[in-house]
């Protein structure tokens, strides 16, 4: 029996990306995204981005984690790859994935058969990520 644990509690304003990160600007696609939401970018609506969710194969996929706050139509930087600080428990070597749950941030642990499997990355210590973006397009079975 696994236990299940709870999405990461993300503090926006902790959020910040290593010197040494890969950084992209974006468009924010929803009404408000904030730091520390993983991000998908929609090509049917502008190539803006919004929050990732592993319920559906389009929305799992996931092309970086926000690091400001945005709203609709707002330019917005996303970390693709290097060492994310989230400002919450993060577990040291816990995978981390895109959650059934809108822009939250799971252990894989939690995702269920049919979830779609987008790894964001391992625990580095206990308040950083180093992210490593795969996207699987694999549902769990």
């Amino acid at each position: 029996m696994s236990i299940i644990m709870a999405d990461l509690t993300i503090t926006a304003s902790n959020v910040l990306a290593a010197s040494s990160a890969s950084v992209a600007r974006v468009t924010s696609g929803t009404t408000t995204l904030t730091a520390g939401m993983p991000v998908y970018r929609d090509t049917a609506d502008s190539n803006q981005y919004k929050a990732c969710d592993a319920d559906a194969a389009g929305t799992a996929s996931c092309d970086g984690i926000m690091l400001n706050s945005a709203d609709d139509g707002q330019p917005a930087q996303v970390i693709t790859n290097g060492t994310l600080t989230v400002g919450a428990g993060v577990t040291v070597g816990q995978v981390y994935v895109v959650s059934v749950n809108p822009g939250g941030i799971a252990p894989y642990s939690d995702l269920a058969s049919g979830d779609f499997v987008t790894i964001i990355g391992v625990g580095l210590t206990a308040s950083t990520i180093k992210v490593d973006i795969i996207n699987s397009g694999i549902a769990k079975p």
